[in-house]
């Protein structure tokens, strides 16, 4: 018995020394000799995410991506060969001598890697509750001195704490890419990356082509995102070194998870989890109206959902194809200037609560206040606008603007958008008012033309009368009966009023013009319009008697 017994104990000792790598090791980290194979995952500390191997459309293509823990369904955020699935059955997630993590396949080929070129030794990888997968020195946790990680090289989703934008250091352009489709993660069409170029903003693409930009960062918030605004929720940051230029966010509450993404339909989304309907919830998204797309009203040209149409030229310019811009609300051909600038005479008028124009060919300069960019921008002739970089503390730096201004927008003031901006005009226009945009009401397009169209109903009156009399028409002695209002009914039969002169109500006016047919029109003057009437229309409409 007591030889039994020790064998017994002999056998567990051995085969419990065989699971003592695998027990001793946390499950958020993989070393050199414990890789992560087909079946396992990591789990961050917190149980916030994991990591693992997953088929999305049951086609044998595995992926190597993190997802949230405790979010059903599962919300990707991050894959590492979204662009070379495996194939088989088989994969492992291996870290190198050389501090290199590996995706490999049954035949050991490397489908995946981190490609580092400076090798790093006693290395291990491990899953951060913040969703970074990094590769540090097993003895250093310091977020500086990460050998890798994957905050660096996002896919459609940006996280709190992580980077969009440029190391200049490491050359290192974080951007993020949507999915091609909802079921297919590899790379689409869609981007979202900053523009460094004159005054940064963040564009978001179709392949190359600009399809919404944020504006710039004016201390607050970009320019061309209001939304950004008043957020208690989320502490926004942008910085702009000589080391690095880049966007990222922080929740002030950790336990409440947003994240921003670029989806494959070719929108920028920001999504709040909402624990009690366990879902995520839509807080924002871009473009959202016809005035987020790129270049809506073209050169010179403001977008203004407020207004009717939506595109508007400054003062000083006018529409450079009317008809496109009045009759068929298409103003991408932009505004050009009705008056001719004199470098001498020239002066600014102010355009409120604007997203600035696009800034990548624009002259910024974070030493001058808003006095002297002004001045800078007055003594130089080819200078179309300039503006402060930051509206903070009362506003500083300046922007300045020596090209046609483009792809600007109008901000009620409730919304909170925009900023002021400094356009040039001739001395002829500094009289009018600062903008043709108006920013408390959106109806000044429809008023002018109903008081237009009630000159022009006036206009027409006076010259049927004139009309007539040089015509030396028969007039009975009785007053001409006309029907100008509603009828009254008395004891049956129909009363209607009389007068000494004929007037002709605007329903009346209209059949006479041919509905104010262009072809009917002699003329325009400071009054308004000026339409023949056809004389056989005249007289299917007036009763003699």
């Amino acid at each position: 018995m007591e030889t039994l017994h020790s064998h017994h104990v002999s056998t567990f000792i051995f085969i419990f020394s065989l699971y003592i790598p695998f027990l001793s090791l946390a499950n958020d980290i993989i070393t050199p000799i414990q890789p992560l194979t087909i079946n396992q995952t990591l789990v961050s500390s917190g149980e916030v995410f994991e990591l693992g191997f997953f088929d999305l459309r049951n086609d044998n293509n595995l992926y190597l991506g993190i997802w949230y823990r405790q979010i059903q369904p599962r919300t990707y955020v991050w894959l590492a060969n979204r662009d070379a699935p495996i194939t088989s059955s088989f994969a492992k997630l291996t870290i190198g001598g050389d501090g290199n993590i590996s995706l490999v396949d049954r035949a050991e080929a490397a489908v995946w890697s981190s490609n580092r070129s400076t090798m790093a030794v006693d290395t291990v990888a491990q899953l951060l509750d913040s969703g970074n997968f990094v590769v540090r020195r097993e003895d250093d946790e310091n977020p500086e001195n990460y050998v890798w990680q994957s905050f660096d090289y996002p896919t459609d989703t940006l996280l709190p704490g992580m980077k969009l934008g440029l190391s200049r250091t490491t050359g290192i352009d974080r951007v993020m890419k949507s999915w091609k489709a909802d079921n297919d993660p590899g790379s689409g069409d869609y981007s979202y990356r900053i523009n460094i170029n004159g005054f940064p903003e963040f564009v978001f693409l179709n392949k190359e082509t600009v399809i919404y930009r944020s504006g710039p960062w004016n201390g607050i918030a970009f320019s061309g995102t209001p939304e950004m605004k008043g957020v208690s929720m989320i502490q926004f940051e942008f910085h702009n070194t000589f080391d690095e230029i880049y966007f990222s966010y922080e929740m002030v509450n950790s336990s409440v998870y947003s994240r921003l993404l670029v989806n494959s339909a070719g929108y920028l989304q920001r999504f709040i989890w909402t624990a009690n309907a366990e879902t995520w919830s839509l807080y924002w998204q871009f473009p959202r109206e016809r005035c987020d797309n790129y270049g809506q009203c073209g050169r010179f040209g403001v977008c203004d959902m407020n207004s009717f149409p939506i595109c508007n030229c400054l003062n000083g310019f006018r529409p450079r194809d009317e008809y496109a811009w009045f009759k068929l609300q298409h103003g991408s051909n932009g505004c050009v200037r009705s008056s001719k600038l004199d470098c001498g005479s020239d002066g600014f008028l102010p355009l409120k609560n604007v997203k600035l124009p696009e800034g990548s060919k624009a002259f910024i300069d974070r030493s001058m206040n808003l006095s002297e960019c002004g001045e800078i921008c007055k003594r130089n002739c080819a200078c179309m606008a300039y503006a402060n970089m930051d509206v903070t503390r009362g506003g500083a730096g300046c922007a300045i603007w020596a090209v046609d201004l483009m792809d600007m927008k109008q901000y009620a003031g409730y919304e909170g958008g925009g900023q002021d901006l400094y356009v040039r005009v001739a001395a002829s226009d500094l009289g009018q008012s600062p903008t043709t945009i108006n920013s408390k009401n959106g109806n000044n397009v429809v008023k002018i033309v109903g008081i237009t169209v009630g000159i022009c109903a006036g206009l027409i009156t006076l010259l049927i009368l004139v009309y007539l009399k040089r015509k030396n028409m028969r007039w009975s002695k009785k007053s001409i009966t006309y029907r100008i209002g509603l009828q009254e009914s008395i004891e049956g039969e129909t009363k209607m009023d009389e007068l000494d002169l004929p007037l002709f109500d605007f329903t009346t006016l209209a059949i006479a013009t041919n509905n104010f047919s262009d072809a009917n029109k002699l003329g325009q003057g400071g009054f308004g319009c000026v339409y023949k009437v056809a004389e056989t229309r005249l007289a299917t409409i007036v009763e003699l008697s």
